[in-house]
């Protein structure tokens, strides 16, 4: 057998599978069929020789290719895709097709599909990967441009607003604005005490390859630490959503230059994730919000 005879043969096995993650990510058969395909079309383009593990690689690029489409679904601002499920999928019984067995026992309901539908793109990445394809935050990391703690936060976050019946009180954009603003004022005035206060005393600052060129530590625990870190300081910085969550960026011409995504939990921001790569910048779904 020629390589591209098990490229093509090995990419069928494994085409059940990536329909089901793709779907999971779009909530869209028409969709999650078109994610499939490009992973098809650059699986021809790509050389192969290298790869030790096929199947993850598909897996990583089917994720890609659904987090761009969801990242221009939400640019779009198009309605949720949380409808019931096709005929197609949710009408079929085990054995009625072997072609969509595999997906459907992958298949989420469409219950779930409308609170995936809340999260945002990075941040259902996280969840559907981790939780439901047991992929290693170290893999979904790379995908989304953070660190493997980072997207550990993501999924988190992600886990709270499915496991509620509605968000969690730390994903409630209005409270975190409230914590986010206190910290800014805080850390513009210099006001030490208040600074610790807004932070969990095991709170961890990650900063990405680039901010640490800039000079910052690669990582600082600690509110103590951290909160030495930001006092007197965010002179320039302005609250932002990123992917979802209010954090803070520092932006020159309406375009962010170093991004500080908070994570809270009762009332405390316990990890800040700070990136400054220009790629991992452009990978957020990010919006400057009024100061």
């Amino acid at each position: 057998m020629n390589r591209s005879d098990w490229q093509t043969e090995e990419f069928e096995r494994q085409r059940a599978h990536l329909r089901a993650v793709a779907y999971r990510m779009l909530g869209s058969t028409s969709e999650a069929e078109d994610a499939v395909q490009e992973a098809w079309l650059r699986l021809s383009r790509s050389d192969t020789t290298e790869i030790e593990n096929l199947g993850g690689w598909l897996t990583t690029v089917v994720a890609r290719v659904s987090l761009d489409m969801l990242r221009s679904r939400a640019s779009r601002r198009e309605e949720p895709s949380g409808a019931p499920l096709p005929d197609d999928i949710e009408g079929l019984t085990a054995g009625s097709d072997p072609e969509h067995e595999a997906l459907l026992a992958d298949t989420v309901g469409s219950a779930l599909l409308v609170v995936l539908d809340m999260l945002s793109p990075a941040e259902r990445l996280a969840f559907v990967l981790h939780d439901m394809f047991a992929v290693p935050f170290d893999e979904i990391g790379a995908i989304v441009g953070r660190s493997s703690n980072a997207a550990k936060q993501l999924a988190s976050r992600a886990r709270q607003k499915v496991q509620g019946s509605g968000p969690a009180p730390d994903a409630d954009p209005a409270r975190q604005r409230e914590v986010v603003d206190a910290f800014l004022a805080a850390s513009r005035h210099g006001d030490f005490d208040a600074l610790v206060a807004l932070l969990d005393p095991d709170v961890v600052l990650e900063a990405d390859a680039s901010a640490v060129q800039m000079g910052s530590p690669e990582e600082t625990r600690g509110a103590a630490a951290v909160a030495g870190t930001f006092s007197g300081r965010a002179l320039a910085a302005q609250p932002a959503l990123i992917d979802g969550a209010v954090g803070v960026v520092w932006a020159v011409g309406g375009r962010a230059k170093v991004a500080w995504d908070f994570t809270l939990r009762d009332g405390k921001i316990v990890h800040i994730d700070m990136l400054a790569a220009p790629a991992s910048l452009d990978a957020l779904d990010l919006t400057l919000l009024e100061g």
